[in-house]
């Protein structure tokens, strides 16, 4: 279809949706208003009904405004836990899962009309899907070969890559052009930045802050517990420092490429380094120190404007420092936080012991929580990665991760000095895949909630689409 041909068709139907948004707001309004004359909760029920149509019908007509939405709001809403908002879910896993809904829909509308997308699979979208492949199926199976049947919690304990892969496929699929791709690098960093300023009035104890998490992000916390360090509205320290290094080092990677102004990369950085120390978490530390090093050896160029960002760096580390000293204060008499002797103490007693020969290779379980003995507490975690790997899959998963990263590490070295917005997101992934393989030794980050959530669109914005397609 000729570029003449493709206006003509697009005319009316810019014109079809001028009519027909006003119209459906008009009798969504009027519906809603009938229904909860008689009934309030029927009433907010159908207007609910009628907001999540209008929103896959949005999603379907421009897919980018979903992807937009969903990668903005992630580390807003991911720390509510399910059954708070809406039952059986996160608020983020049901955006998702709207969003995804749309998207089908108007990809197969567009299909039926003709439209092709020219996908060109890669060596890391086939590492991707022999990962998805022993992240899922192969447990499963590995069970069902012993013998026994998986339990509702093995098999929901499978879908955190599930929704990465879909992530991934999303953004790949929807985010088309330069524009659009360094839009959605601004909404990551920005979020990002939210979540650090956040994390920053919770560890300095201010009261609405703190209100509003402990009421739908930390319910079984007492507020003075709220506020001792940065979980955010992630719900979780772990996540959030994870979420301000990625934003951070994204920042610092795409301000070279202008995709970002001075004066707002000023701004951002130095909430993002207040973020740092505020989050509390001692791999958050070891991620920010990993990952300096990376950025000074990559870009050597950065080093001069280190030095002269020092004193505002400084200035940011104060500010964050109250979560810094608590957490600094539970050293033990042996040198190691107190937290990573009981880490220890959980692999050694509950985890290791159940690794043999044949759970080595064909995994444990799916599911990596564990039921407690003790009462003062209700379940136990896997913390170290690379032990997931092995108690969810077996050598078959952790030889794909390996792969996969092989994979991401070796395209994204190739394309690290390219220009706009797939070098920069590139260049900061490199790092950061890097920055989890270390931190990998102590949990798994991957699943962590925001972590994959920003590294997965990361590395579909890496892939260069912008560079050889084109919008529908």
């Amino acid at each position: 279809m000729s570029g003449v041909e493709v206006q003509r068709c697009a005319g009316p139907a810019r014109l079809r949706w001028a009519v027909l948004v006003p119209g459906a707001a008009s009798v969504a309004f009027g519906v809603s208003l009938v229904a909860s004359a008689g009934n309030p909760v029927l009433g907010w029920t159908v207007l609910g009904a009628l907001a999540l149509c209008a929103l896959i019908a949005v999603v379907a007509w421009r897919p980018v405004v979903g992807t937009y939405l969903y990668v903005s709001t992630v580390c807003l809403v991911a720390g509510i836990d399910r059954d708070t908002l809406i039952p059986l879910l996160r608020p983020n896993e049901a955006l998702l899962a709207v969003v995804l809904i749309g998207a089908a829909v108007g990809g197969w509308y567009r299909f039926l009309g003709g439209a092709r997308s020219p996908v060109s699979f890669t060596r890391v979208d086939l590492a991707l899907a022999w990962f998805l492949l022993f992240s899922t199926v192969w447990p499963v199976t590995s069970v069902l070969v012993r013998g026994a049947r998986p339990t509702p919690l093995d098999v929901a304990s499978l879908l955190p890559v599930c929704k990465l892969v879909a992530l991934y496929l999303l953004v790949r699929a929807t985010v088309l052009t330069e524009r659009q791709s360094a839009l959605l690098v601004r909404l990551m960093v920005r979020s990002g930045a939210v979540v650090a300023l956040i994390a920053l009035l919770q560890t300095l104890h201010a009261g609405p802050v703190i209100a509003v998490l402990h009421r739908f992000y930390a319910p079984d916390e007492s507020a003075g517990e709220v506020g001792d360090r940065g979980g955010a509205t992630l719900g979780s320290p772990l996540s959030t420092g994870d979420v301000v290094v990625i934003a951070l080092v994204l920042l610092l990677c795409c301000h070279r490429r202008a995709l970002l102004g001075r004066r707002e990369s000023l701004v951002l950085g130095i909430v993002l380094c207040a973020g740092v120390p505020a989050a509390g978490e001692f791999s958050t530390w070891i991620a920010a120190v990993v990952a300096l090093g990376l950025l000074l050896w990559r870009m050597p160029e950065l080093r001069r404007p280190a030095l002269r960002a020092t004193p505002l760096v400084a200035v940011a580390a104060v500010v964050g420092a109250p979560a810094f000293l608590r957490r600094v204060g539970e050293f033990s008499g042996s040198g190691v936080p107190e937290s990573w002797l009981g880490r220890w103490d959980n692999l050694s007693n509950f985890f290791l012991p159940r690794f043999d020969l044949t759970h080595i290779v064909l995994g444990v379980a799916p599911n990596p929580v564990l039921d407690a003995p003790e009462t003062w507490r209700e379940v136990i975690y896997l913390e170290s990665g690379y032990l997931y790997f092995l108690w969810i899959g077996g050598i078959p998963l952790l030889v794909a991760f390996v792969r996969l990263s092989v994979e991401v590490l070796r395209a994204v070295r190739r394309d690290r000095l390219g220009p706009g917005a797939a070098g920069g997101c590139a260049s900061a992934l490199e790092i950061l895949w890097w920055v989890l393989l270390v931190l990998t030794v102590l949990d798994p980050h991957l699943t962590v909630r925001g972590t994959g959530d920003l590294l997965f669109p990361l590395l579909a914005l890496a892939r260069g689409q912008s560079r050889d397609r084109q919008p529908a």
